[in-house]
C-alpha cells in the first residue's frame, strides 16, 4: 500500500472552532497534513484520503504547538464559516 502526505496553509481571518477541538482557535495560519492511500488494482491512479491533521498552539505550553486529527469536511466547515464573517 502507498502512502503520500500533502501539506497545505490555511489562514483563517478570524477566530474559530473545529469539531474534535475543544477551545477556540485564534486566527492566523495553520499547517493542514492530508494523509492519502493509493487504491491498488485500478488501471490509473486513485488516492483516497484517510487522515487530516492540523498544527495547532499547544494549551499547555506557550509557544508550543500539536498535531491534532481532524475530519477533511469539518475542515472545509469551519473555513466557509470563517469566509462567511468577512
Amino acid at each position: 500500500m502507498t502512502i503520500r502526505s500533502r501539506r497545505e496553509t490555511v489562514t483563517f481571518r478570524h477566530p474559530f472552532h473545529i469539531r474534535g477541538i475543544a477551545r477556540e482557535l485564534p486566527a492566523g495560519p495553520y499547517e493542514v497534513v492530508t494523509d492519502e492511500e493509493m487504491i491498488d488494482g485500478l488501471s490509473f491512479a486513485v488516492w483516497r484520503r484517510v487522515a487530516t491533521m492540523i498544527t495547532v498552539p499547544s494549551e499547555a505550553v506557550r509557544g508550543a504547538t500539536e498535531v491534532r486529527s481532524i475530519g477533511s469536511v469539518d475542515l472545509a466547515d469551519a473555513q466557509r464559516a470563517d469566509v462567511e464573517r468577512r
